[in-house]
């Protein structure tokens, strides 16, 4: 196996073993929270794949963007939260049943959403863009629904023994990760830096830091929810981001680049806010 193929069965093996973990300690009414909380779902679909997705469409019409910056900013905009997400959730104040729900509910929203989104999207572009619901579920069923269920059902069956690995598992799927993601960001740093004259990092920027405050307005008057939700808008799954990316646009390899490098300057752009939000928190309490 090639390094490339190492580092993203990696990357796949790490987001597997972080969802596996919140499995673990996860339950159904975790799973079913936002389904019995209709305006929260609402609110929170809302914010992360209509509010941001128009706002990505008018920039992308209004202003001079290289092509890779759109197809990318696109593809995020309508991805659903990433699996990494809850946890980040959790530990910045947020209620772990909402931030459970919304991964859930976001990603079957997905399945259907994301095909629809990128039809539309060809009334603002000048070229075609697709993505069947198979290849949107089959990202999402590997990545969150498989691992989330392996997770539970371990639980059920051997509480305590769940209990004792929830926490090693979680910190080896973030090493994992954090391997994974250096080499994949040194690998495409050629190509981000070919666009960062073109404004690229005020972008990623800027779809990290609109999407706290949009996610953050309408998560509610609960303080947690609208942590969850701010980050939830602010962060987008990469593996449906890539999916769209590499079977519209395969030979356009700067907008991979910005897909993984989002995950970091999302990282940077939100730690500010998680910090406000964890003292907030310690206030409160």
């Amino acid at each position: 196996m090639t390094l490339p193929g190492v580092v993203s069965l990696a990357f796949a093996v790490s987001l597997f073993v972080l969802v596996l973990a919140l499995g673990l300690k996860t339950t159904l009414d975790d799973v079913t929270f936002l389904f019995r909380n209709p305006g929260l779902l609402i609110r929170s679909i809302l914010a992360m794949n209509v509010i941001l997705f128009a706002l990505v469409v008018l920039a992308s019409v209004m202003f001079d963007l290289d092509p890779a910056i759109k197809i990318a900013l696109v593809a995020l905009a309508v991805s659903p939260v990433p699996p990494l997400l809850p946890g980040k959730q959790i530990s910045a104040g947020g209620a772990a049943h909402y931030a459970v729900g919304l991964l859930v509910a976001a990603a079957i929203v997905a399945i259907f959403l994301v095909p629809i989104s990128i039809e539309v999207m060809e009334y603002a572009f000048p070229f075609q863009l697709h993505i069947s619901p198979s290849k949107v579920l089959s990202v999402i069923v590997l990545s969150i629904f498989a691992p989330l269920i392996l997770g539970m059902i371990i639980a059920r069956l051997a509480p305590d023994f769940a209990e004792r690995i929830g926490p090693p598992l979680s910190s080896m799927a973030g090493v994992l990760l954090l391997v994974a993601l250096i080499p994949t960001c040194v690998s495409a740093w050629p190509d981000l830096w070919r666009l960062v004259g073109d404004g690229v990092v005020l972008c990623l920027i800027l779809f990290t830091a609109i999407g706290l405050l949009v996610g953050h307005l309408l998560g509610g008057p609960d303080a947690g929810n609208r942590t969850v939700l701010a980050l939830a808008s602010g962060t987008r799954h990469p593996g449906i981001a890539m999916a769209i990316a590499g079977l519209n646009f395969p030979d356009e390899p700067g907008v991979a680049a910005l897909i993984v490098y989002h995950l970091v300057i999302g990282a940077l752009v939100s730690a500010p806010y998680i910090r406000w939000r964890v003292h907030l928190g310690r206030r409160l309490s």
